[in-house]
């Protein structure tokens, strides 16, 4: 079992910055890629970035590309992922849900193991 728990979201203005966390726990957190993904309210949820294992390799959604940086970081038995949000724009407001898929990248949310509560974000014009 992995247990993800998000946090950071909040209301910014359009150009703002924010800063999601998900903390992943579990024996074998290790094991699992990481990603983020988001659902805008009567949306798909949709891919919006992912990250190795190892942390050496990334995807992400192109449109997203450029604005939108993942990173991760292990420390004794917890691994936590981060997605910094720059230029900040009414369009990306939604609920941002943290991942875990075990071995490989996912951007098919039907191929991903473990989801987070999912924190929202608000971005005002």
């Amino acid at each position: 079992q992995v247990q993800l728990v998000e946090s950071g979201g909040g209301l910014v203005q359009t150009g703002g910055s924010l800063r999601l966390s998900c903390a992943a726990s579990g024996r074998t957190s290790s094991n699992y890629a990481m990603a983020w993904f988001r659902q805008a309210p009567g949306k798909e949820r949709e891919f919006v970035a992912a990250i190795s294992r190892s942390g050496s390799t990334t995807d992400y959604n192109d449109s997203l590309k450029g604005r939108f940086t993942i990173s991760r970081v292990k420390a004794e038995s917890t691994v936590t992922a981060y997605l910094r949000m720059n230029s900040l724009k009414p369009e990306d407001t939604a609920v941002y849900y943290c991942a875990a898929s075990f071995l490989d990248v996912r951007r098919n949310p039907n191929e991903i193991d473990y989801w987070g509560q999912g924190t929202q974000v608000t971005v005002s014009s």
